[in-house]
């Protein structure tokens, strides 16, 4: 088993732990708040295993974040590198298309129906802009859109008048 190393031994002065509380007291982001916290705590002493249980990080990965913060000593080496992610879904459906078409009426469009549906309006951009999309992928842009719509609802607009004599109520002339 491996002997534990001290800070001095790590080579970490007490600039590395000014410069680390500094850059903790600034971070915003969790993940590198806790990278940040963890080589703090070693800088201060703490040994592995425990930093690890007060992080809730695996001892592996505080030794990773520390091997990283010494290679340059600059709090910076230990934020998430920049993403990509992944590339939107049906990128020629813009916002401002979904938005217009969604104002349409679809009985003039030729739909049998007087009210957009997901499924249906999906369908529809799909097919008009060459580019397929998703229900599902629809309903999420939608709703960051702030477009929301009810479900018809059907009913009459008036009561009927013989319902009383339909359902055993006073058939008296």
């Amino acid at each position: 088993m491996r002997r534990a190393r001290t800070p001095d031994e790590l080579s970490l002065a007490r600039y590395d732990r000014q410069r680390l509380a500094r850059a903790l007291a600034r971070a915003s982001d969790l993940r590198f708040f806790r990278r940040l916290q963890a080589v703090l705590l070693v800088a201060r002493g703490f040994p592995v295993p425990e930093v690890a249980r007060i992080t809730g990080a695996k001892p592996d990965a505080v030794y990773h974040w520390l091997r990283l913060y010494l290679r340059r000593h600059e709090p910076d080496c230990l934020r998430d590198a920049p993403r990509a992610g992944r590339p939107r879904a049906a990128d020629r459906i813009t916002d401002a298309r979904i938005v217009r078409e969604y104002r349409r009426d679809p009985l003039r469009l030729g739909y049998n129906t007087t009210g957009w549906t997901v499924a249906l309006l999906a369908e529809h951009l799909g097919r008009k802009y060459g580019c397929p999309i998703s229900a599902r992928t629809l309903r999420r842009r939608m709703h960051d859109l702030g477009l929301r719509w009810k479900r018809p609802r059907y009913i009459y607009a008036d009561k009927d008048p013989h319902r009383a004599q339909k359902k055993g109520g006073s058939s008296a002339v």
